[in-house]
């Protein structure tokens, strides 16, 4: 099996600067989508900061001789020591910065990574916050993450409470996130892919703005992933847009002996049309931020605990 790969990040309607990031690597068949917070533009500097700090992990530690920051689990694959260990660092180089800087005092970012094996035919995942991986299989919508928020936290301590208890929790606030303290805990898992099968990575600007069901919808009838990934954000912005927005889809083939291909660039003039109707009463022309591409883009947090928004 190969996996092919896509992604696309938008501003939104109602934010005036991107502070999502996500970033395709290719040749280790790593995908990461990460969500920043924090004032001025310290959420973009974390989220890209995180993107860019694991890309550079998997990077360096290519040859066996190099020496890893943290300890070695051995009650953990090496796929997933190597998703966890790109995670912490780059949680410890957000912390530092954040620390040493005023600027970006209290700065941080959630994340999602996913790192597929070809040899294995095994997706391994890692998520800190509430960036979320969907897998869509055989007609069905599967959340594999479970977001680390304050009303998740609660259901999970008190699964009783009625719907008048559960609204009058904060929907904004995370328990979770890279750069919060020194040490973070990761979450993490594998899924066994099977041909056909599409993950869906995204900030919670498209997950709180487009339902599951939507999402299903989209990714069903769509042409290709690179269709379903500009549709997303579309259907996201045409619910108000309240955030910014990035989805990563990863489409698994059957294709013995292929490395990941990621899709051409061709979401940023679709996304730009799609918003010239509303443009007049949202955000000027130059406030549209769409990419796709396997470079960091550049999502929201700040405090503790967090809020996001």
């Amino acid at each position: 099996m190969r996996a092919i790969a896509t992604g696309a990040s938008d501003v939104g309607l109602q934010r005036e600067h991107n502070e999502d990031s996500f970033v395709v690597l290719k040749e280790y068949d790593l995908y990461v989508v990460a969500d920043g917070m924090g004032g001025h533009r310290a959420g973009d500097v974390a989220s890209k900061l995180a993107t860019e700090t694991i890309s550079e992990f998997f990077k360096s530690t290519a040859n066996d001789d190099v020496t890893w920051p943290f300890h070695f689990d051995t009650n953990l694959s090496e796929e997933e020591n190597r998703l966890l260990t790109g995670i912490r660092v780059a949680n410890r180089q957000i912390f530092e910065r954040s620390a040493r800087s005023r600027e970006y005092h209290g700065m941080g970012t959630t994340v999602v990574g996913a790192m597929f094996s070809p040899r294995k035919g095994r997706m391994y995942i890692g998520h800190v916050g509430d960036s979320r991986c969907y897998r869509v299989r055989d007609g069905k919508i599967q959340q594999l993450t479970r977001d680390h928020s304050l009303i998740n936290d609660y259901l999970l301590a008190m699964p009783d409470l009625t719907e008048e208890q559960r609204s009058e929790l904060p929907k904004n606030v995370i328990t979770r996130a890279l750069g919060m303290q020194d040490q973070v805990v990761v979450d993490l898992q594998h899924d066994d892919p099977e041909p056909g099968d599409v993950y869906v990575l995204c900030s919670d600007g498209l997950s709180g703005m487009v339902t599951d069901e939507e999402i299903l919808k989209i990714v069903r009838n769509s042409t290709d992933i690179r269709d379903a990934c500009t549709q997303l954000i579309t259907r996201a912005n045409e619910h108000g847009g309240e955030d910014n927005i990035t989805a990563l889809l990863v489409q698994i083939e059957r294709h013995p002996e292929a490395a990941t291909e990621e899709m051409p660039a061709a979401v940023t003039e679709q996304l730009r049309a799609a918003h010239r109707d509303d443009e007049d009463k949202t955000t000027p022309d130059d406030e549209d931020e769409e990419e796709e591409t396997d470079e960091p883009t550049s999502p929201g947090i700040g405090g503790s605990p967090p809020k996001k928004g």
